[in-house]
């Protein structure tokens, strides 16, 4: 006999245990982000950076890529309008993610949409998306959302600070090799989440693009890797749909 709709809404989690399982599925994640986090609060010292400006990066901006892009050219002297363009080009993924999420948050009002927007990066919309899949009825879903880029958010926050108290007392802080956990973090990212042919081709265009277009300025490579990527995922996308409608 199936569950009566009251039966079935008591079983749904909680919004607390929601917003405290999303926090905890971040933790793998957010243990590879520590050293990326520290090494551009390290960096922007190196780069001549105020501590107010590399705070107020991570704490407005929450971006780690774009965060390390406008590192590089402020390094290099580049005009702001620049650094502005393009670190925005960088973070045209998001309006990807977004329209992944979308579905899942239609029936939210702009009080949610506003900071769940805020709170998306890379690593929140890999753990996100996985549980919305699983749980696309469950109410409080967006608490988990909630719970997850709060986690990340609070993580980055802090490792910023602790680079750039390293970055002070430790000038070759940013020789370390330290930037190897933001390629881990992103294979760990991308992995689990390719589940079909379509996806794999798309990944793998899109990884042979960034490292054959990388020397572009300004990471024209990056969203060169990204448009061809989604190109070549659609049309394996299309052709496996084809082969299976002509069996």
């Amino acid at each position: 006999m199936p569950d009566s709709p009251l039966t079935q809404s008591t079983n749904q989690p909680s919004r607390r245990s929601e917003f405290f399982t999303g926090a905890r599925d971040m933790i793998p994640l957010i243990v590879g982000s520590v050293p990326f986090g520290i090494l551009f609060g390290a960096l922007s010292v190196t780069a001549g950076m105020s501590w107010w400006a590399a705070i107020g990066l991570s704490t407005i901006v929450f971006a780690g890529s774009a965060q390390f892009v406008a590192v590089g050219l402020v390094s290099q002297g580049v005009s702001v309008l620049v650094i502005v363009l393009t670190t925005l080009v960088v973070n045209l993924r998001h309006a990807l993610y977004s329209a992944s999420l979308g579905p899942y948050l239609k029936n939210l009002s702009q009080r949610w949409i506003a900071p769940l927007a805020f709170l998306l990066t890379d690593e929140t919309y890999a753990v996100v998306i996985q549980r919305f899949e699983k749980a696309k009825d469950s109410p409080n879903k967006h608490w988990y959302y909630l719970g997850s880029g709060v986690a990340m958010y609070a993580n980055w926050q802090l490792c910023t600070i602790i680079g750039l108290v390293a970055g002070y007392k430790l000038r070759g802080m940013s020789e370390w090799g330290l930037e190897f956990a933001m390629v881990v973090t992103f294979i760990g990212i991308v992995v689990p989440l390719i589940r079909s042919v379509p996806m794999l081709v798309s990944a793998l265009v899109a990884g042979v693009v960034s490292l054959l277009f990388h020397d572009l300025p300004h990471q024209a490579g990056l969203m060169l890797a990204a448009l061809l990527g989604i190109v070549a995922g659609v049309l394996a996308s299309k052709l496996t749909r084809f082969q299976r409608s002509s069996l």
